[in-house]
């Protein structure tokens, strides 16, 4: 997870997965709209294949790639798991702060 998310970090490579998406695509596809030379795409998708993010296989000449379930849905129940613990814990909050605004009440009355 930790070079899932290291890869992540860069909005290049974030924006290749979001092209990626769509569909599979060849490394000229996915170098098309952006402002910068093959070999630094090459390096990104070398590092994004590296996270287990993306897949790439040889059809002759071409290049495609592909995103790789398995990396993305181990993020997305880990992001569960956190956004679960974190909302128990804002329940919780809530519910001491409710119980002060209570107490707080009963002692202007």
């Amino acid at each position: 997870m930790d070079a899932a998310f290291a890869a992540l970090s860069d909005p290049t490579r974030r924006a290749i997965l979001a092209g990626l998406a769509k569909g599979e695509m060849t490394v000229s596809e996915i170098a098309a709209p952006f402002d910068i030379s093959q070999p630094a795409i090459s390096h990104h998708l070398k590092v994004l294949e590296q996270a287990g993010l993306i897949t790439r296989r040889i059809d002759g000449q071409r290049r495609p790639c592909r995103l790789a379930g398995g990396t993305l849905e181990e993020l997305e129940a880990w992001l569960d798991r956190l956004r679960r613990t974190m909302t128990a814990n804002y329940d919780r909050l809530d519910a001491v702060l409710a119980e002060e605004m209570a107490k707080q009440d009963l002692k202007k009355d």
